[in-house]
């Protein structure tokens, strides 16, 4: 006879608060951000063990370039396949942007990537279900705090260019890592919400998760490295 415990999982991503067709609708945008992630993978893959393709200004231009294209495309169900290609180029490119971290993290401890990987899930899948099983919208008051917190990040970073002031780098550094980590919270509530009011593209709204997953991973990656650099100049 199967015990209470056998169907937790399965409870706990059963999310009876929410509309049918916001369920389908949120089944599309994480279907669509599954593919990005392993795009994004195949992207940093090809930067760090081939030689088609390197980090650099041209792959950056192109991911924003990508970016924009996909925006001014109307969603559709004819569009779907051309802005799903598009979405993909976007996510390979942002894969091979994270190549120079990626190759810094490999050269202190390769183990520093699964590690930040698996931190990255934790916090999004924590995050993202906290935003899901909140009925009152709470999160999306969030949002003029947190397009504060990221103008001042933006700011004391271009500071920083000038300064060169660790405090103000580590400042950006863990104040941005909760900034994006609280971006999950709103941009998942700012979908259903979306999504209420009939808006469909789900392609669109993959993007914004998609930002906020690689915004965080990069933020753990340099938080990692950093930590596993000063353990090896105590070592010496």
């Amino acid at each position: 006879m199967a015990t209470r415990n056998e169907f937790l999982p399965a409870a706990l991503f059963k999310f009876d608060n929410l509309e049918e067709y916001v369920q389908k609708h949120l089944k599309n945008v994480y279907g669509c951000l599954g593919i990005g992630m392993l795009t994004a993978a195949v992207g940093a893959y090809v930067h760090l063990f081939t030689n088609l393709m390197q980090a650099g200004l041209l792959t950056a231009i192109g991911s924003i370039g990508l970016m924009i294209w996909l925006a001014s495309i109307h969603h559709s169900k004819e569009t779907v396949g051309k802005r799903m290609a598009i979405f993909s180029g976007f996510t390979f490119l942002s894969g091979i942007s994270l190549g120079p971290l990626l190759d810094m993290a490999m050269t202190i401890d390769p183990s520093i990537i699964p590690s930040a990987l698996l931190g990255t899930a934790v916090i999004f899948i924590s995050f993202t279900l906290a935003a899901l099983y909140n009925n009152n919208r709470t999160f999306l008051y969030l949002g003029g705090f947190i397009l504060s917190g990221l103008s001042f990040l933006m700011v004391s970073s271009l500071a920083n260019l000038f300064f060169r002031s660790q405090m103000l780098y580590d400042l950006n550094l863990y104040g941005g890592l909760i900034i994006f980590c609280a971006f999950v919270l709103y941009d998942t509530q700012l979908i259903i919400e979306k999504r209420r009011m009939g808006d469909e593209d789900f392609v669109w709204h993959a993007v914004d998760l998609f930002i906020d997953f690689i915004q965080i991973f990069r933020r753990l990656l340099i938080i990692l490295s950093k930590k596993e650099e000063d353990k090896k100049r105590r070592r010496n």
